[in-house]
């Protein structure tokens, strides 16, 4: 919560920074009000709670009521909660609370279709690393709402060797090694191949998580054989809901989407005051 209040106020001061003009001299006085916050298309709910309290660090007497649940699919004309308290506070918060909701709601609502388009299947739809500087928090959460796993939240809790790592490490086998003698047995190792041939590789070396990385469908149903369940195997690269099915029919445990944080159209909801 400190980390989330820390950003909400960033948002907020980048916002309103030395005071918000337009409301000052239209709304002058204070006076309650009452909105409400209004899906304008179909959606997947995530982020109300983080909308609510954009309004309580202006206000803690603000009351925020929201109406769904996260994770809760939505019809386009749905309230999704109510808000109230002075006008001036309610103003001052719209924008901010409306961005993070929007975008919380998007992330949360495109996870849900690729979930959805690989239903039936083992696959599993991860994130990844490629999140809004200083959101990472947020759309990770988003995701899960939208019924994806994550992915490592950052560098520190999680090892994932990719095509770099094993450049300057000299090898696959190599870079394997170091990382199994620094980390604590608790970690697993995955590592990223390209070729059906560094999946031999890393399935020698003991990879525990291996990623197929921009590769074909025949090639992954080769090397989901290969692997033959002493390694998980994760797909990445291309991945998109007109592929992701294919993708997930070929066997692989878990699909990387990058889209799902790094592109999501933000949901249209507005507030409108009573």
């Amino acid at each position: 919560m400190i980390t989330l209040d820390r950003l909400i106020e960033q948002a907020l001061l980048e916002d309103i920074h030395t005071g918000d003009i337009t409301t000052r001299a239209v709304v002058p006085q204070r006076r309650p009000a009452e909105a409400r916050l209004i899906a304008k298309e179909d959606l997947v709910v995530a982020g109300l709670s983080i909308a609510g309290r954009v309004f309580a660090r202006l206000d803690p007497g603000i009351i925020f009521t929201p109406l769904f649940e996260d994770g809760k699919a939505v019809l386009k004309g749905s309230v999704l909660a109510t808000v109230s308290g002075d006008a001036a506070d309610l103003l001052m918060g719209e924008r901010v609370a409306l961005n993070l909701l929007q975008r919380m709601c998007g992330i949360a609502t495109l996870t849900s279709r690729f979930v959805e388009a690989v239903s039936g299947t083992k696959a599993r739809i991860v994130d990844t690393r490629k999140t809004t500087p200083g959101l990472r928090e947020i759309e990770k959460y988003a995701v899960r709402t939208g019924g994806g796993i994550n992915h490592r939240t950052g560098l520190y809790d999680g090892v994932l060797i990719k095509e770099n790592h094993i450049t300057a490490a000299g090898g696959i086998a190599e870079a394997i090694s170091r990382a199994r003698a620094y980390i604590p047995h608790t970690l697993k190792i995955e590592i990223e191949t390209e070729t059906l041939a560094q999946v031999d590789e890393a399935l020698a070396a003991g990879a525990d998580i291996i990623m197929l990385d921009n590769m074909s469908l025949d090639e992954m149903r080769s090397a989901v054989a290969a692997i033959a369940g002493r390694a998980q195997v994760e797909a990445s690269g291309g991945v998109n809901l007109d592929t992701v099915r294919a993708i997930a029919e070929t066997g692989v445990d878990i699909i990387s989407v990058g889209a799902l944080t790094h592109s999501p159209r933000a949901m249209d909801i507005s507030m409108l005051l009573d």
